[in-house]
């Protein structure tokens, strides 16, 4: 009978209900805290994939375009460069849902960089000036519903001159210092006039 007996005799080892709960316990909270550094890791990681992506779009998205025709002007008398060209005037606004663009007072600033290039000539900083026309809140941000004037000067190096071939194509870049180019073509005009709409 002792034999029978000494099958349930007390053992101290036995694992109880209150050692289970507070395993169990250790458990959820070690669960619980690993979650929760997943978690934030993947916000963290997807926030920063959030704003690269945001940055993208604003980098290869054009923000502004075109409004209206491309005027050349001739040189005036007091100005070395008559019966050539002596500026280029572009009006731009704003595209479609794009946020305002900072396009400074003059390419000091580095707002804007204006471009020109042709079949044998090119410079990448044309001096430019700005003008807001219409509405605008007096600042040298371009925002919607505004419109900005600029009066882009072109250099020795690339004038637009009597000896210049007709219907020669040009292309000028408007780089703002966020945002897509905006570039565009034209050809050289059949005669210099005072003032030219080029096609």
């Amino acid at each position: 009978m002792k034999g029978i007996f000494s099958i349930f005799r007390k053992d101290d080892r036995a694992f109880t209900g209150l050692e289970s709960a507070i395993v169990l316990t250790a458990f959820v909270v070690v669960a619980a805290v690993f979650s929760y550094v997943v978690l934030g890791a993947g916000f963290t990681t997807s926030d920063t994939a959030k704003k690269t992506i945001d940055e993208g779009v604003k980098q290869t998205t054009s923000s502004v375009e075109l409004a209206g025709d491309v005027i050349a002007i001739e040189g005036n008398e007091d100005n070395e460069t008559a019966d050539a060209v002596e500026k280029i005037l572009v009006t731009l606004q704003l595209t479609a849902g794009q946020s305002a663009v900072d396009i400074g007072n003059t390419q000091d600033d580095g707002m804007l960089v204006v471009s020109y290039s042709d079949s044998s000539k090119y410079s990448n900083n044309l001096t430019w000036s700005q003008n807001f026309i219409g509405a605008n809140d007096g600042d040298s941000v371009l925002e919607q519903h505004e419109r900005v004037e600029l009066t882009i000067f072109t250099p020795e190096s690339c004038l637009i001159n009597k000896s210049s071939p007709e219907n020669a194509e040009f292309r000028i870049e408007i780089k703002p210092k966020v945002g897509a180019i905006l570039p565009f073509s034209r050809v050289t005009p059949p005669q210099i006039d005072p003032v030219m709409n080029l096609k």
